[in-house]
Protein backbone atom coordinates (compact mmCIF):
# COMPACT_ATOMS: atom_id res chain seq x y z
CA UNK A 1 0.00 0.00 0.00
CA UNK A 2 1.26 3.35 -0.92
CA UNK A 3 2.35 5.59 1.90
CA UNK A 4 0.71 9.05 1.36
CA UNK A 5 1.31 10.56 4.93
CA UNK A 6 4.23 13.33 4.48
CA UNK A 7 7.74 13.16 5.69
CA UNK A 8 8.46 15.08 9.25
CA UNK A 9 10.89 17.52 6.75
CA UNK A 10 7.68 18.29 4.40
CA UNK A 11 5.28 19.10 7.12
CA UNK A 12 8.02 21.16 8.56
CA UNK A 13 8.30 23.48 5.35
CA UNK A 14 4.68 23.11 4.54
CA UNK A 15 4.32 24.56 8.24
CA UNK A 16 6.59 27.41 7.68
CA UNK A 17 5.58 28.43 3.96
CA UNK A 18 1.90 28.38 5.93
CA UNK A 19 3.55 30.69 8.85
CA UNK A 20 5.24 33.29 6.80
CA UNK A 21 1.98 33.61 4.24
CA UNK A 22 -0.06 34.33 7.00
CA UNK A 23 2.58 36.77 8.70
CA UNK A 24 4.25 38.31 5.22
CA UNK A 25 1.78 37.88 2.41
CA UNK A 26 -1.90 38.06 3.59
CA UNK A 27 -2.23 41.33 5.93
CA UNK A 28 -0.96 43.31 2.71
CA UNK A 29 -2.12 40.95 -0.52
CA UNK A 30 -6.10 43.26 -0.75
CA UNK A 31 -3.48 46.26 -0.97
CA UNK A 32 -1.22 45.08 -3.43
CA UNK A 33 -4.25 43.99 -5.50
CA UNK A 34 -6.28 47.01 -5.16
CA UNK A 35 -2.37 49.33 -5.46
CA UNK A 36 -1.41 46.98 -7.65
CA UNK A 37 2.47 47.10 -6.53
CA UNK A 38 4.54 44.56 -7.33
CA UNK A 39 6.10 43.19 -3.63
CA UNK A 40 9.87 42.93 -4.20
CA UNK A 41 10.45 42.97 -0.26
CA UNK A 42 8.05 40.39 0.45
CA UNK A 43 9.63 38.12 -2.54
CA UNK A 44 12.95 38.55 -1.01
CA UNK A 45 12.06 37.52 2.04
CA UNK A 46 10.19 34.14 0.27
CA UNK A 47 13.51 33.93 -1.21
CA UNK A 48 15.39 33.91 2.07
CA UNK A 49 13.61 31.12 3.17
CA UNK A 50 14.62 29.02 -0.16
CA UNK A 51 11.41 29.54 -2.09
CA UNK A 52 12.83 31.16 -5.21
CA UNK A 53 14.54 27.53 -6.16
CA UNK A 54 12.58 24.92 -4.43
CA UNK A 55 13.64 22.28 -6.97
CA UNK A 56 17.14 24.08 -8.52
CA UNK A 57 20.02 22.81 -7.01
CA UNK A 58 21.51 23.79 -3.75
CA UNK A 59 25.08 24.20 -5.55
CA UNK A 60 23.55 27.87 -6.56
CA UNK A 61 20.98 27.96 -4.02
CA UNK A 62 18.57 26.31 -4.47
CA UNK A 63 16.48 24.43 -2.23
CA UNK A 64 16.84 21.01 -4.36
CA UNK A 65 13.48 19.67 -3.18
CA UNK A 66 11.26 17.64 -4.60
CA UNK A 67 7.63 19.14 -6.93
CA UNK A 68 5.85 17.38 -4.19
CA UNK A 69 7.34 19.62 -1.84
CA UNK A 70 7.00 22.70 -3.84
CA UNK A 71 3.73 21.95 -4.54
CA UNK A 72 3.15 21.62 -0.56
CA UNK A 73 5.02 25.13 -0.17
CA UNK A 74 2.92 26.73 -2.86
CA UNK A 75 -0.88 25.70 -1.85
CA UNK A 76 0.52 27.42 1.66
CA UNK A 77 1.90 30.63 0.03
CA UNK A 78 -1.32 30.95 -2.50
CA UNK A 79 -3.49 30.83 0.80
CA UNK A 80 -1.62 34.09 1.81
CA UNK A 81 -2.36 35.62 -1.99
CA UNK A 82 -2.77 33.76 -5.17
CA UNK A 83 -1.12 36.23 -7.12
CA UNK A 84 2.37 36.74 -5.67
CA UNK A 85 2.13 33.01 -5.05
CA UNK A 86 1.98 32.06 -8.31
CA UNK A 87 4.64 34.49 -9.37
CA UNK A 88 6.51 32.71 -7.53
CA UNK A 89 6.31 29.37 -9.13
CA UNK A 90 6.31 31.05 -12.41
CA UNK A 91 9.64 32.19 -11.13
CA UNK A 92 10.53 29.15 -9.88
CA UNK A 93 10.46 27.28 -13.05
CA UNK A 94 12.06 29.42 -15.48
CA UNK A 95 15.22 29.83 -12.66
CA UNK A 96 14.60 25.91 -12.90
CA UNK A 97 15.24 25.49 -16.82
CA UNK A 98 18.32 27.54 -16.52
CA UNK A 99 19.09 24.61 -13.66
CA UNK A 100 18.14 21.75 -15.57
CA UNK A 101 19.43 22.24 -19.01
CA UNK A 102 21.80 25.69 -18.64
CA UNK A 103 25.85 24.95 -18.97
CA UNK A 104 27.73 25.43 -15.70
CA UNK A 105 28.85 28.95 -16.84
CA UNK A 106 25.39 29.82 -17.27
CA UNK A 107 24.37 28.64 -14.02
CA UNK A 108 26.86 30.26 -12.13
CA UNK A 109 26.13 33.16 -13.77
CA UNK A 110 22.20 33.87 -13.49
CA UNK A 111 20.94 31.39 -10.39
CA UNK A 112 22.77 33.26 -7.67
CA UNK A 113 20.95 36.25 -8.01
CA UNK A 114 18.05 34.27 -8.85
CA UNK A 115 17.64 32.29 -6.04
CA UNK A 116 18.24 35.49 -3.70
CA UNK A 117 15.11 37.43 -6.04
CA UNK A 118 18.12 39.82 -6.61
CA UNK A 119 17.02 39.25 -9.85
CA UNK A 120 13.36 38.26 -11.58
CA UNK A 121 13.12 35.68 -14.12
CA UNK A 122 9.67 35.51 -16.28
CA UNK A 123 8.94 32.42 -18.48
CA UNK A 124 7.93 33.41 -22.48
CA UNK A 125 5.71 31.48 -24.20
CA UNK A 126 2.47 32.52 -24.88
CA UNK A 127 2.08 34.30 -28.29
CA UNK A 128 -1.01 36.16 -29.60
CA UNK A 129 -3.16 34.21 -31.63
CA UNK A 130 -1.24 30.85 -30.06
CA UNK A 131 -1.98 30.69 -26.39
CA UNK A 132 0.31 28.03 -24.82
CA UNK A 133 0.33 25.57 -27.41
CA UNK A 134 4.28 25.59 -27.70
CA UNK A 135 4.24 23.93 -31.48
CA UNK A 136 2.83 26.51 -33.01
CA UNK A 137 4.78 29.90 -31.71
CA UNK A 138 6.04 32.24 -34.18
CA UNK A 139 8.36 34.28 -32.32
CA UNK A 140 11.40 33.52 -34.76
CA UNK A 141 15.24 34.01 -33.79
CA UNK A 142 17.76 34.04 -36.48
CA UNK A 143 21.65 33.09 -36.07
CA UNK A 144 23.72 36.15 -36.92
CA UNK A 145 27.10 35.45 -36.30
CA UNK A 146 27.56 34.97 -32.51
CA UNK A 147 23.65 36.12 -32.12
CA UNK A 148 20.37 35.41 -32.81
CA UNK A 149 18.41 38.49 -34.53
CA UNK A 150 14.85 38.22 -32.80
CA UNK A 151 11.39 39.31 -33.85
CA UNK A 152 8.34 38.46 -32.34
CA UNK A 153 5.81 38.99 -29.09
CA UNK A 154 4.96 37.20 -26.09
CA UNK A 155 1.42 37.97 -24.35
CA UNK A 156 0.31 38.08 -20.87
CA UNK A 157 3.99 37.34 -19.42
CA UNK A 158 3.61 37.38 -15.70
CA UNK A 159 6.74 39.96 -14.37
CA UNK A 160 6.78 41.89 -17.88
CA UNK A 161 8.25 44.89 -17.58
CA UNK A 162 9.66 44.23 -14.20
CA UNK A 163 11.95 41.15 -14.48
CA UNK A 164 15.38 40.99 -15.43
CA UNK A 165 15.78 37.47 -16.76
CA UNK A 166 13.24 36.82 -20.11
CA UNK A 167 13.24 32.82 -20.63
CA UNK A 168 11.84 32.66 -24.22
CA UNK A 169 10.58 30.07 -26.39
CA UNK A 170 11.51 30.66 -29.84
CA UNK A 171 11.68 29.42 -33.33
CA UNK A 172 15.02 28.86 -34.73
CA UNK A 173 13.88 26.18 -37.32
CA UNK A 174 10.81 24.52 -38.86
CA UNK A 175 7.31 23.86 -38.09
CA UNK A 176 6.49 21.87 -34.90
CA UNK A 177 8.31 21.09 -31.60
CA UNK A 178 11.59 20.37 -32.79
CA UNK A 179 12.15 23.78 -34.53
CA UNK A 180 11.96 25.34 -31.11
CA UNK A 181 14.75 26.75 -28.84
CA UNK A 182 15.10 28.24 -25.47
CA UNK A 183 17.02 31.47 -25.45
CA UNK A 184 17.10 33.71 -22.24
CA UNK A 185 17.00 37.67 -23.10
CA UNK A 186 18.20 40.19 -20.30
CA UNK A 187 16.34 43.39 -19.48
CA UNK A 188 18.00 46.41 -21.02
CA UNK A 189 18.60 44.55 -24.42
CA UNK A 190 18.58 46.20 -27.34
CA UNK A 191 15.52 45.62 -29.32
CA UNK A 192 13.59 44.55 -26.25
CA UNK A 193 10.32 46.12 -25.27
CA UNK A 194 7.22 45.60 -23.05
CA UNK A 195 3.49 46.72 -23.71
CA UNK A 196 1.12 48.12 -21.66
CA UNK A 197 0.01 46.47 -18.27
CA UNK A 198 -3.29 44.43 -18.84
CA UNK A 199 -6.13 45.37 -16.66
CA UNK A 200 -7.39 42.31 -15.10
CA UNK A 201 -10.25 41.77 -12.05
CA UNK A 202 -7.49 41.06 -9.59
CA UNK A 203 -4.40 38.98 -10.08
CA UNK A 204 -1.98 43.01 -9.77
CA UNK A 205 0.47 41.90 -7.26
CA UNK A 206 1.90 40.66 -10.36
CA UNK A 207 2.92 42.94 -13.48
CA UNK A 208 1.40 41.02 -16.82
CA UNK A 209 2.72 42.83 -20.13
CA UNK A 210 3.25 41.69 -23.34
CA UNK A 211 6.83 41.27 -24.29
CA UNK A 212 8.00 42.22 -27.82
CA UNK A 213 11.33 41.63 -29.97
CA UNK A 214 12.41 43.95 -32.39
CA UNK A 215 15.65 42.89 -34.09
CA UNK A 216 16.44 42.09 -30.56
CA UNK A 217 20.44 40.88 -30.70
CA UNK A 218 20.63 38.13 -28.19
CA UNK A 219 24.06 36.04 -27.21
CA UNK A 220 24.67 32.78 -29.02
CA UNK A 221 25.51 32.14 -25.28
CA UNK A 222 22.52 32.89 -24.15
CA UNK A 223 21.01 29.64 -25.52
CA UNK A 224 19.76 27.46 -22.92
CA UNK A 225 20.68 23.58 -24.13
CA UNK A 226 21.57 23.06 -28.61
CA UNK A 227 19.09 24.32 -31.41
CA UNK A 228 15.74 22.33 -31.30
Amino acid sequence: MVDFALAEEQIAFRDMARAFAVEAFAPQAARWDEEKIFPEDALRKAAALGFAGIYVRGDVGGSDLSRLDAALIFEELAAGCPSTAAYISIHNMASWMIDRWGADEQRTRWLPKLMAMEHFASYCLTEPGAGSDAASLRAKAERAGDHYVLNGEKTFISGGGRSDIYVCMVRTGGEGADGITCLVVEAGTLGLSFGAQEKKMGWNSQPTAAVIFEDCRVPVGNRIGEEG
